[in-house]
């Protein structure tokens, strides 16, 4: 009988934390949304405790999400799991997400406990958790660097005391693959009651293997692993659901378990989560990257002709990236525009379509056919800047090799116009600087710029998308146009709003 391997997504806490992956509200919600319509099992929406913020979209995914256990990390503190229990409180299926540490180098220099006290405080917390749900995890954090007889004594215990899912964290990402595989083959076999709860995986990628130890893990006994979407995380990241969850799918065969999830749906999750904290897409990521499934060797292209399976050991079709099946343009209507963003996976309202609909006839406007990665930059770029406080209202820019670049921005906010000129070190900073003439924010830090264009050919569209840091906050700000001034105008004053409303 194949086994069901959980997949405990924590793209929203252990991914989001990293630099520079950072989210608002409604982008995490997005995300959530999204995970459930994949499939995953459980969702790590955040850290309750981290701040107010990180509170309030745990409390708003355990809210929106039906479909999927919602999890919320703890420390092993009373403190911490009360205020865990609050923000998933109301989920359908709520998670508390316990962790100490249990390497000899954690407990003696972050911790300062001994090894009784840690037993003692994981069996105590445990205990306390399962008070306020039922459904308790609890993780040994540095367990690949711990002492084998206490991890396995501390496993035991925790069991005994109520948790329902226990983790081995490979949290430095030390391991290799032999030995992820022998410490879950000691652990199933010294662990009292280990055949009773989930046994999961958590592996970070320092070394590159995070993938392969969470494969490595399965293979030995493990019924959960943790991942994020396209292996975003601190340091070198975690492991990539996309590429845990095609291996498990491809190699059935070898690993004799599978997943819950809707494959098909994978390149549009990776594609949103990209967008969300301002990346683009690696030509030559597994699974979903540009290269993936594109042959350019006369010998790979001639046996693809032949048969599909000499080259391909799975379809671009399984992860869901789109086969375009027309031809968009301006005399294209609202029927197939809606079609078509059917067929790529978008499930929208008649006012989203017809909010996109119209971003899609101004771009039909400035280029002769619109591709599939265009109208999925159009969902991604205009979902976010509904409630915008300033809106562009028109700009121009004057830029020369042996002349200082300068800019004349206008903004309206629907009380009036705004008008300002600026000069600057080329036209974007100049443009930059009138917009902060206008909104008289304070200093606005440019944290990280790139732009992407979303098709090929010298009409296509340019996205941009900034990071723009103002005093402790700092947002991502995304702009599309066929013209990159505007697109890179676009992205800085959708960043500002941000700011603004934060404010």
């Amino acid at each position: 009988m194949t086994r069901k391997i959980k997949i405990f997504d924590t793209t929203l806490r252990d991914g989001e934390q990293a630099p520079g992956c950072s989210m608002d509200l409604e982008e995490k919600l997005s995300v959530a949304r999204q995970l459930e319509t994949l499939g995953v099992d459980i969702i790590e929406a955040g850290f309750a405790l981290s701040s107010p913020g990180d509170f309030e979209s745990v409390r708003r995914i355990a809210q929106t999400v039906k479909n999927c256990t919602v999890a919320s990390l703890a420390r092993a503190v009373k403190k911490d799991i009360d205020i865990a229990y609050e923000a998933v409180r109301e989920a359908v299926n709520p998670r508390i997400h316990l962790f100490i540490a249990t390497s000899p180098i954690h407990m003696h220099y972050k911790l300062k406990k001994s090894p009784e006290d840690v037993l003692a405080t994981a069996v105590e917390m445990v205990r306390y958790a399962k008070r306020h749900v039922s459904d308790v995890e609890f993780s040994c954090e540095d367990a690949t660097r711990s002492e084998r007889v206490f991890l396995a004594t501390v496993l035991k215990e925790v069991i005994k005391a109520g948790a329902t899912t226990v983790n081995i964290p490979d949290t430095v990402g030390y391991a290799t693959p032999a030995e992820m595989a022998e410490l879950i083959s000691w652990l199933r076999a010294h662990v009292e009651g280990i055949d009773t709860v989930d046994l999961s995986v958590h592996c970070h990628n320092d070394l590159g293997l995070a993938v392969a130890n969470s494969l490595a893990g399965v293979y030995a006994g493990a019924t959960q692993v943790e991942c994020t979407v396209n292996g975003v995380g601190e340091r070198a990241g975690n492991a990539a659901l996309e590429e845990l969850v095609m291996a498990l799918n491809t190699r059935a065969d070898h690993y004799a378990c599978g997943t819950r999830l809707d494959t098909t749906q994978i390149y549009r999750t990776s594609r949103l989560v990209y967008s969300m904290i301002g990346q683009t897409v690696p030509l030559n990521k597994p699974v979903v990257g540009t290269n993936a499934f594109l042959h350019e060797s006369g010998i790979h292209q001639h046996g693809m002709l032949a048969e599909r399976s000499t080259y391909e050991i799975m379809t671009p079709e399984s992860v869901g990236i789109p086969v375009q099946s027309m031809v968009l343009g301006k005399h294209s209507g609202r029927h197939a525009f809606a079609t078509r963003l059917s067929e790529l996976g978008y499930a929208l309202t008649a006012a989203e379509i017809d909010a996109y609909f119209e971003t899609f006839k101004q771009i039909c406007d400035k280029k002769k056919t619109v591709s599939d990665s265009d109208l999925e930059a159009i969902v991604h770029n205009s979902a976010f800047d509904n409630t915008a406080r300033y809106r562009l209202e028109n700009f121009d820019v004057h830029s020369g090799k042996e002349s200082t670049a300068v800019s004349v921005i206008c903004l309206g906010n629907g009380k009036g116009s705004y008008e300002e000129v600026s000069l600057g070190d080329g036209p974007i900073d100049a443009a930059y600087n009138a917009i902060d003439k206008i909104l008289n924010m304070g200093t606005n830090e440019l944290v990280t710029y790139s732009i992407n264009a979303t098709s090929d050919g010298k009409d296509a569209l340019g996205e941009v998308v900034v990071k723009l840091r103002n005093g402790e906050r700092a947002v991502i700000g995304r702009g599309l146009s066929t013209d990159i001034i505007e697109s890179s105008i676009l992205a800085y004053l959708n960043a500002a709003n941000k700011l603004l409303e934060m404010r």
